[in-house]
């Protein structure tokens, strides 16, 4: 979209992607939807079918042009999260619960205390794992060769060609 990086970063994100927020500023003002994604180094939002703009797009190959409608980015100063309880927006606030668990609440002058859970959404990886080894992966084979023999005391002949170097060195320093 072309925004800038933003000057000053919230370090500590309290909404989350997943979750149910309303915005409470600019022209869908009053209306809530979830969070689609999060732009950290913006400070910015993306907050499903809402803030759409019209975005131009050259006809390519393999692709047809037009005008087509896009989420725009919100700031995150623009949205809050939905109380659970009274569906009114509302602050976050972290707390431990008795058994030590750390949650999130409902804070703020007419929220209701209630905890607002983790989206669900957040338990799935967006990226998933790789399966494969990659070319900078160690080989399986080195990883579970034993290189230490903990009875006899032996350390890999590798190890000790390193530590009588060192061991030489270190003497030639204090000479």
């Amino acid at each position: 979209m072309g925004w800038k990086a933003a000057e000053k970063l919230i370090r500590h994100w309290k909404i989350l992607r997943g979750d149910n927020v309303m915005i409470i500023r600019g022209k869908d003002k009053g209306e809530s939807g979830l969070i689609k994604r999060v732009i950290r180094s913006q400070n910015r939002v993306i907050v499903e079918g809402k803030n759409l703009v019209k975005k131009h797009i050259k006809q390519g190959e393999g692709h047809t042009g037009g005008i087509f409608s896009i989420e725009a980015p919100l700031h995150v100063s623009n949205v809050q999260v939905v109380d659970p309880v009274t569906g009114k927006p509302c602050k976050i606030g972290y707390k431990y619960l008795e058994d030590g668990t750390k949650v999130r609440y409902a804070r703020g002058m007419n929220a209701s205390g209630a905890v607002i859970p983790r989206p669900e959404i957040l338990k799935e990886r967006r990226k998933p794992r790789p399966t494969s080894p990659g070319p900078k992966d160690t080989p399986i084979e080195l990883v579970l060769e034993k290189t230490y023999d903990e009875k006899a005391g032996i350390d890999c002949p590798l190890l000790q060609k390193c530590n009588l170097r060192m061991r030489v060195a270190i003497f030639v320093l204090f000479l």
